[in-house]
């Protein structure tokens, strides 16, 4: 079985300009310093402002992006809680970060891929609920069942998280269900583990967006970085909705590649 998606591997932060003018808070909703931190840090991680080399001054900063010298110091602040850069008096301010060794998440398209667990990988069922329904995503798909069961999980590697998923599981399978499963598998390789399943319509969705209060915290990443999200919901072969899973990731470690040819 094979996905309608391009391949996804992963992501790095696109590039941005450097003119981008005045910061207004008032039009985005966000403080100004948290908008500079983020295209900072976006520019560090997409190697703009590359590791060992000097950025520009506070006073140039304030200037091209129409904002007090405090508001870039507050910006500034934030990078360098993080280790993306370091300020040295009389020196100026330079990059520090260092790239990661590997981005190694892959958000597969492929059905065998999609069926692999991460290497390294480790999966934390933080909750688990029954009685409930899936959100609606787009247009709807497959016939529902009377009741879901919720488990919230986090993906880590090296004790990082990379990824926080929902995944809805038709109660009635949940039976068949081995708990040692739901701390070493996927949510697709999971439901296909389960006896007596014969799969129809498998469908995956990738968006990006920014991470909220609760994302960041829950994935340790600062507030509105980049995220994928990534949906995907399983009908078996007499049309019924039996899994559905919302999972948002790290968007530093997300690439989208596609073939064209």
């Amino acid at each position: 079985m094979e996905s309608s998606l391009p391949y996804v591997s992963t992501m790095s932060s696109q590039l941005l300009p450097t003119d981008a003018g005045p910061l207004d808070d008032d039009a985005t909703g966000i403080p100004r310093y948290l908008q500079l931190s983020t295209l900072f840090r976006r520019m560090i991680e997409s190697g703009q402002w590359q590791t060992g080399s000097q950025i520009p001054t506070v006073e140039e900063l304030a200037a091209e992006y129409g904002v007090a010298r405090a508001t870039v110091r507050q910006a500034l602040g934030r990078l360098d809680a993080d280790a993306l850069i370091a300020r040295f008096r009389a020196k100026g301010t330079f990059v520090t970060y260092q790239p990661q060794e590997q981005l190694w998440c892959e958000v597969e398209t492929d059905w065998s891929g999609l069926l692999l667990s991460r290497p390294g990988a480790t999966i934390e069922l933080m909750s688990e609920e029954t009685g409930q329904q899936p959100p609606t995503f787009l247009q709807p798909v497959g016939e529902r069942a009377r009741s879901y069961r919720r488990f919230k999980r986090r993906h880590s590697r090296e004790g990082k998280p990379f990824l926080i998923a929902y995944t809805y599981l038709d109660e009635t399978l949940c039976k068949r269900l081995k708990r040692e499963d739901l701390e070493t598998k996927t949510a697709l390789s999971l439901l296909s583990g389960i006896r007596g399943i014969k799969l129809g319509d498998v469908r995956q969705t990738l968006t990006i967006g920014a991470a909220d209060v609760i994302t960041a915290r829950e994935l340790e990443v600062p507030l509105n970085v980049p995220v994928a999200y990534v949906h995907r919901s399983a009908m078996d072969s007499s049309g019924k909705l039996v899994m559905v899973s919302e999972g948002t990731y790290r968007g530093d470690i997300v690439r989208l590649d596609m073939k064209l040819r």
